[in-house]
């Protein structure tokens, strides 16, 4: 079975609204890699930068948050090693 990938705004790589750091995840490329081609097409008349940056926050959801603290989902045993050493 395959995962599909899906556009989301990156909660972990973001400067304002982590569009260009979900774009980067959706890619597998580097986030400041991708912020300066933005900056750079933003320049060009053709593409108004900011405009689209604001569609895209708009369009784009949100990464879920992730509701556990380990990536496997598994739950650890956090009892200190000392805790049959009371007195």
């Amino acid at each position: 079975m395959t995962k599909h990938k899906k556009l989301t705004r990156s909660r972990d790589n973001r400067v304002i609204a982590g569009i260009l750091g979900g774009i980067a995840n959706y890619f597998n490329w580097d986030a400041t890699l991708v912020r300066i081609i933005f900056v750079v097409l933003g320049f060009l008349p053709v593409l108004p930068g900011i405009l689209v940056y604001i569609i895209a926050w708009v369009l784009i959801p949100d990464e879920p948050r992730q509701t556990h603290y380990y990536s496997d989902g598994s739950r650890k045993d956090v009892t200190p090693d000392d805790y049959d050493d009371r007195p």
